[in-house]
């Protein structure tokens, strides 16, 4: 019986013995073939995680070395051209992946935008029409309770109270999914409201602090408004968790906005790793910060609390105005 033998599979170059090694081909001989390396190279580069900046210094190098090689032989200039258009083909495959981000982004605002048109209406629906219905069942109560003993309309009674509470608390969801003063004041005002009655709910201090004056554009105040939400959910949900702050401010051109709880806290490590466990709750709010040019990160340890930090360049007219509210 023969015995397959298991080849061992050839382990590619570091990746700067491969770059110098290729552009050294395409300055000495040129061709497609050189080329078609240099693209290789560029998705590679992209897979191993490179960033542009360690790309150019090593191209710096090789480029250094090559000229250091040839003094006096007058290929400088050839050596040159030979470097712009090896690293241009060698970063095509970045180009094209920018253009594919981009792309994502604006499919992604696109996305986020319909859902809040939906929002809108949902939160209309809730407020217009349930509210409606409600005055219509408390008219026919009304006509009942006419009829009925004095003891059944003193139940009669408590019934008409819990449907004041049930329109009470339509009222303040309709508001809180899609709040007029979002559209009118901006989102600090809303964020407020929204903590007023998250806490009420709760019964959980939630502390605002604020050093940031100005509206924003809309779809940019939607955005924060919708990750704080989701965030304060988070940590009524599941931090277990005696207090929350909301903190806002400017770092010169960049808004940061903080919520932070005391709660129990988990590993992100375990979250954040190829194959984690993330929730919709979490993809969805980097998705929004990330659609308006922004970063999310999260701090937590088990038993310390979590904190998500989000930060926003702003535009140069925002980012002009100043003031604490």
């Amino acid at each position: 019986m023969k015995m397959a033998t298991k080849r061992k599979r050839k382990s590619p170059a570091p990746f700067e013995e491969e770059y110098r090694s290729a552009f050294g081909e395409y300055a000495g001989n040129g061709g497609e073939a050189a080329l078609g390396r240099a693209y290789e190279l560029g998705r590679r580069a992209i897979t191993e995680k490179k960033s542009l900046m360690e790309i150019a210094s090593l191209h710096h190098r090789a480029l250094h070395e090559m000229l250091a090689e040839a003094p006096g032989t007058g290929r400088e200039q050839e050596l040159l051209a030979a470097a712009g258009a090896f690293l241009g083909e060698l970063l095509s495959p970045f180009e094209m992946a920018h253009r594919g981000v981009q792309d994502a982004i604006v499919a992604l605002r696109q996305l986020n935008e319909t859902l809040e048109e939906e929002i809108k209406r949902i939160a209309y629906a809730v407020h217009d029409e349930a509210g409606q219905l409600l005055v219509a069942v408390h008219l026919a109560l009304a006509d009942v309770a006419r009829e009925l003993p004095e003891r059944q309309k003193e139940q009669m009674g408590r019934i008409e109270e819990l449907l004041n509470q049930v329109e009470k608390q339509l009222r303040r969801y309709s508001h809180e999914l899609r709040p007029t003063v979002l559209d009118d004041l901006g989102w600090i005002p809303a964020i407020r409201f929204l903590a007023e009655g998250v806490s009420k709910r709760a019964n959980l201090p939630i502390h605002i602090k604020v050093a940031f004056a100005g509206r924003l554009p809309s779809t940019t105040e939607i955005a924060l408004y919708r990750v704080v939400q989701e965030a304060l959910t988070n940590a009524t949900k599941h931090a277990k968790a005696s207090n929350i702050w909301v903190r806002a401010w400017r770092d010169e051109f960049v808004l940061c906005c903080s919520i932070r709880d005391d709660g129990a806290g988990f590993d992100v490590g375990a979250i954040q790793a190829p194959g984690g466990r993330k929730g919709l709750g979490l993809i969805g709010m980097q998705e929004r910060v990330s659609a308006i040019g922004g970063t999310v990160r999260i701090e937590s340890r088990r038993g310390q609390g979590t904190e998500l930090l989000i930060r926003l360049p702003l535009e140069a007219s925002y980012a002009n105005s100043r003031g604490t509210r």
